[in-house]
């Protein structure tokens, strides 16, 4: 490979994502190059690429003049100020026509941005998110990209190349729609992911603190679970890491971590933008909390000491019925946790006038990601059953599982209050379900409330029109 103008893409940005999506997009035939500033993973990527299709390049502009036209490059530096330098060093080499594809976790809104930079350059500019973590990077990721719909022809063959593929053999990587439409999308499979993940734990912290299972049997309970509607890879990993012993101590080392959880922001934005868009989202709103309240450990120790909790948390009742309880209690939880996520996607698509297609979304998210889950086909069928369906929750199947789930998460929900569990996602999905459900809420006197003191106004049941009183 010394040729010029040989390469059929360019990646910029040789972290472990980067590096492994290059050596993917080797293995299946493409001739990568590849550039950082940081000269230790250049020589990373050209020890990996040895005697490959790829070549690693000094700078941005050897990149680009390597690359046959219209020249596509992959960029997968860290989000924010990063993509922009990457780009205002890219927007001098390219000509109308190439693709520039940000594979990074990017706030949407970033990428709403960028494109009207680009807008009359005659760039392609595409926002593909990327989920699988490292080892999806490099076997197979869901990828969802969206943007320039001119660019999709030119990078469809290598991504579908690259991506992980479902059961039914289709290709976990389709267009998404225009403008921000793929890092959106990303943006709220996180948000589930976080949902998801926090479900799972509050799951495993009920089985520890009431039952006192040790690690090892709770991870046959997940192994048990991961055979049947709840099967996905975060249940699948969750056995996975319970079964895993210390080898200095013997000790399960799960029971070893600091009880404190990090986040990248992801979760965050999804909780932002159903704000802004006014969607209720609590659950996914929940699961950032808990991450947040994790991160003061010291706060939470000393407040052990201060304040006052219930009596006793010794559980009474039929521990094996208690622990099927919480699995039927973690799947609705989790159908909640979509049918939110869902609900953001309609309430942008409505906004932006995306026309996101709900289902071909769902199919993209059946492998390679990592809330790839059973349940998804089944989440797939219903918005291909009904795309204008007004929630996740009264598709036919969804409405049947929660029908035969929903006392089995409130039995959960009231035994970790009566025991001073925390179990915030499993209790706000419950709150969700029941709000959903109800043909009348209190909102009738919250109204008059802001009425009493803002002169808001309101609306009467038995006339149309606004309505003021003098409350006093």
């Amino acid at each position: 490979m010394d040729s010029m103008h040989d390469l059929d893409i360019g990646i910029v940005g040789l972290g472990v994502m980067g590096e492994n999506l290059a050596l993917n997009l080797e293995r299946n035939g493409f001739a990568v190059g590849g550039f950082d500033v940081d000269e230790r993973k250049r020589e990373s990527f050209t020890r990996r690429t040895m005697g490959k299709q790829a070549r690693p390049a000094r700078s941005l502009a050897e990149l680009v003049a390597g690359l046959r036209s219209p020249r596509r490059l992959l960029v997968m530096v860290p989000a924010g100020a990063a993509v922009d330098t990457v780009l205002a060093e890219l927007r001098p080499l390219l000509a109308a026509g190439d693709v520039v594809i940000d594979g990074g976790n990017t706030r949407f809104t970033d990428t709403q941005r960028r494109m009207q930079e680009l807008a009359d350059t005659g760039i392609l500019y595409v926002g593909a998110g990327v989920s699988g973590g490292e080892e999806g990077a490099l076997r197979g990721p869901a990828i969802m990209p969206g943007g320039d719909a001119r660019a999709w022809p030119l990078i469809q063959p290598m991504l579908q190349a690259i991506a992980a593929r479902a059961d039914d053999g289709k290709s976990c990587c389709e267009w998404v729609g225009p403008g921000a439409a793929g890092h959106f999308v990303k943006m709220v499979h996180n948000g589930i992911e976080y949902a998801d993940m926090q479900t799972i734990c509050e799951a495993y912290w009920l089985m520890d603190q009431l039952l006192a299972l040790p690690a090892g049997k709770m991870a046959d309970v997940f192994a048990d679970w991961n055979k049947g509607e709840l099967a996905s890879y975060l249940v699948g990993i969750t056995a996975d890491i319970l079964r895993h012993t210390d080898a200095e101590s013997g000790q399960p080392l799960v029971d070893l971590i600091l009880d404190t959880a990090e986040q990248k922001g992801t979760g965050k934005w999804a909780s932002q933008a159903a704000l802004d868009l006014g969607v209720t989202a609590p659950t996914i709103a929940d699961a950032v909390f808990a991450r947040t309240v994790s991160a003061v450990k010291a706060e939470r120790v000393a407040a052990s000491a201060v304040l006052a909790g219930p009596e006793t948390k010794t559980f009474r009742g039929d521990r094996g019925a208690f622990v099927e309880k919480v699995r039927r209690a973690l799947l609705a939880a989790k159908v909640c946790a979509y049918a939110q996520g869902f609900q953001l996607l309609r309430a942008a698509d409505r906004e932006y006038q995306w026309d996101l297609p709900l289902a071909t979304i769902t199919s993209v998210w059946r492998a390679g990601c990592i809330i790839r889950a059973r349940l998804l086909e089944d989440v797939r069928r219903a918005w291909a059953r009904q795309p204008e369906l007004a929630n996740l929750l009264v598709d036919e199947h969804f409405a049947r599982v929660m029908a035969e789930c929903q006392e089995d998460l409130r039995e959960v929900v009231a035994t970790a209050a009566m025991h001073g569990v925390a179990v915030p996602a499993f209790m706000s999905a419950l709150a969700y379900y029941d709000a959903y459900r109800s043909p009348r809420l209190p909102a009738n006197l919250l109204q008059a409330q802001r009425d009493y003191f803002g002169a808001h106004s309101y609306q009467r049941t038995d006339r149309p029109g606004k309505f003021h009183t003098k409350w006093n």
